[in-house]
């Protein structure tokens, strides 16, 4: 099958072409699992982590891609999920051991065993994939394929980081940066939070997002008055955690909302100072992954709002320049790449 493939990890920069169009085996369904006839598949930064070493694969070659909408094409042994025909999502979570203590609790997102989408195994810039059928996810009818995409990820990652906020409504948030996944998290706080007020820190779309609903839109250096009970960091530099942390009022938490932050920055971390940043109970929080019931709980809640994520469309093979957009920070919204 054709497929855009990762061989080793690497800069991504203007001339650079991190993936290449390539042929590789077609996979094959073992037992439990489902073999996926790929029709989109959405970008997210995350790749560029994985081009880049931040979170590198496993092996190479490795097909990226974990927001990977299709159609099931064949059953492997004792598959019975899913019919053939059914259509399906695939998000950053491909597998898990199902028997730790924190897959047993509902945290698969902890498990040690833990693997990924697109950087553990053959991900959607490919024609077809293969993950267990517990895995993968209806897609509510309400959504094309390009829509639900970013679901997947910028959604359900989005929806986790605002469920660890823990806010009443009423309380303000505040969202550092403005790119897909923020987009939807602005959407989402506007449906379960109606009465908070809704900051946007970006340097940029700032239009959007009052579009949106933001009630605020200001520079990633700036000050809100008054302050936020909570921030979701979605950036990927250093910079924007100490901004967020003089933002929170006291007993606020900083949600960081990514799998790696660039180094690039990392010295800023040295004008920590602990009573303009930490004193009075402010807390930090990462956000690990995501579970399934994320997964399926945002495309539930999603279609009920109804969650409208804003999309561009690109051929599977111009994903090295939307990637390299990506990393300039020159896209609008979610970039979907069209497999099929």
């Amino acid at each position: 099958m054709k497929a855009m493939a990762l061989e080793k990890v690497g800069r991504i920069t203007p001339r650079a072409k991190p993936l290449v169009w390539t042929e590789i085996p077609d996979p094959v369904a073992g037992p439990g699992q489902i073999l996926v006839r790929v029709s989109v598949c959405g970008v997210c930064h995350t790749d560029l982590d994985e081009i880049e070493g931040r979170t590198p694969p496993r092996r190479f070659p490795m097909v990226p891609g974990h927001q990977v909408i299709g159609r099931v094409e064949a059953l492997g042994p004792g598959a019975r999920t899913y019919s053939v025909g059914a259509r399906v999502g695939v998000a950053w979570i491909h597998a898990a051991c199902g028997h730790c203590e924190y897959c047993r609790a509902g945290n698969e997102n902890l498990c040690p065993g833990f693997t990924a989408t697109g950087r553990d195994a053959h991900g959607g810039y490919a024609e077809t994939m293969v993950v267990g059928e517990d895995f993968a996810h209806p897609i509510p009818d309400v959504f094309s394929d390009a829509t639900a995409a970013p679901l997947l990820c910028a959604g359900a990652i989005g929806y986790r980081s605002l469920r660890l906020c823990g806010l009443q409504d009423g309380e303000a948030l505040g969202l550092m940066g403005f790119g897909a996944s923020a987009q939807l998290v602005l959407q989402l706080a506007r449906h379960q939070l109606p009465h908070s007020r809704l900051h946007v820190f970006t340097r940029k779309n700032a239009h959007q997002a009052i579009e949106l609903g933001a009630h605020w839109v200001g520079g990633i250096d700036d000050q809100v008055p008054g302050g936020v009970q909570a921030i979701i960091d979605t950036t990927p530099v250093w910079r924007s955690v100490l901004r967020g942390l003089q933002n929170l009022r006291p007993g606020g938490k900083l949600v960081i909302n990514a799998i790696r932050k660039e180094n690039d920055d990392r010295d800023i971390l040295l004008e920590t100072e602990y009573e303009r940043h930490l004193w009075m109970e402010k807390g930090i929080q990462s956000v690990a992954n995501v579970t399934r019931k994320d997964v399926r709980e945002l495309l539930a809640l999603a279609a009920r709002i109804p969650l409208r994520p804003v999309v561009e469309e690109h051929p599977l093979q111009e994903a090295n320049s939307v990637i390299i957009e990506l990393k300039e920070g020159r896209l609008r919204g979610s970039q979907v790449l069209r497999v099929a």
